[in-house]
């Protein structure tokens, strides 16, 4: 349960009680594929920031965007707030493109061309092991290394077709070894040892907990189990990891617009970006901020040029390949 003034609803809940829209202008309705501890820090901020309420629904970042097609002629959503990139950039007709007072201040590099949505964090796509398992010198560390016997039924991934980053790590590998035979065996050849769950969110608690070996997250879920003192460490691959931005949008057709660009103004304001990197581990996608003092330096971090647009075009090509890859297993 939230802060007393923020209402959440799962999303297969907020189907059943058929959540009301954000009618009022001191009300706004946000999507968002956060974790329910980011929501639960965040969004009393955006409370006392603005002095709106909000009423959020947390489900994965397919789940949302389904369900913003579903009432796309009848909007009850705002905002989507913190979802993969290339996913609001594939669905863009169902986005209105608003420009917050301090979009000057966002990296270029985080910007998506004529994007209708706008970034929010930096995430950069890592491994993470558990320590108690594995010594250094035995950690995976490239992609091809996850493909090893040894890590069979080892490894914690979340769905790509239910999860945004998981999707990222599909398109990561892709864009390191290229979308045609050659990629597809090095992703096979992992995901052969994957121990899949519908959660992203699940991944770094199983490699904490003893449960996984290794597991493929997001830098900040895994670096706030290292700050806590986990029997963990993150690990980025040697033949190159992506590092992109997930975004937010003005919802097309919202109930309260206004409410809405609110949100995204204060989204992407100093204040809330520095809690974003002081206290998720996120890194900030604005020009006059620096990342936590104990996060790798970008400089020392091999990326791979990963194109979203190239991705959104292909995601239900990828995703009907993934699909057939869980089908053979």
């Amino acid at each position: 349960m939230l802060a007393r003034r923020t209402s959440m609803l799962l999303l297969g809940a907020a189907i059943v009680l058929g959540a009301a829209p954000a009618m009022a202008e001191g009300r706004v309705s946000v999507y968002t594929a956060h974790k329910a501890e980011i929501v639960e820090r965040l969004i009393p901020e955006f409370e006392k920031a603005t002095g709106m309420k909000a009423d959020v629904v947390k489900a994965g970042s397919g789940d949302i965007i389904n369900r913003v097609k579903a009432e796309s002629a009848n909007p009850q959503a705002d905002v989507i707030w913190s979802i993969g990139a290339e996913l609001l950039e594939a669905n863009s007709d169902l986005l209105e493109k608003y420009e917050p007072a301090e979009l000057d201040k966002v990296d270029p590099a985080f910007m998506g061309k004529d994007a209708a949505w706008i970034p929010y964090t930096g995430i950069l796509t890592v491994l993470m092991v558990n320590t108690g398992k594995l010594k250094p010198e035995e950690y995976p560390k490239t992609w091809k290394d996850l493909g090893d016997e040894r890590f069979k039924g080892q490894i914690s991934s979340a769905r790509a077709d239910k999860s945004g980053s998981a999707f990222i790590q599909l398109g990561t590998v892709l864009s390191i070894y290229g979308d045609d035979e050659q990629g597809w065996e090095v992703y096979k050849q992992a995901f052969d040892n994957f121990a899949l769950s519908n959660s992203s969110g699940a991944v770094p608690r199983f490699v904490n907990d003893g449960e996984a070996t290794v597991g493929i997250t997001l830098e900040d879920n895994a670096y706030l189990y290292v700050k806590g003192g986990g029997p963990v460490a993150i690990v980025y691959p040697e033949d190159g990891t992506s590092a992109l931005a997930d975004g937010m949008a003005l919802v097309k057709g919202a109930p309260n617009p206004e409410g809405g660009k609110a949100f995204l103004d204060w989204a992407l304001s100093r204040e809330t970006q520095e809690l974003v990197v002081a206290e998720l581990g996120r890194r900030p996608i604005r020009k006059d901020m620096e990342a936590a003092a104990d996060l790798k330096p970008m400089s020392e971090i091999k990326l791979v040029d990963y194109d979203i647009v190239w991705a959104a075009n292909h995601r239900d090509e990828f995703l009907e390949k993934w699909n057939e890859l869980l089908l053979s297993r």
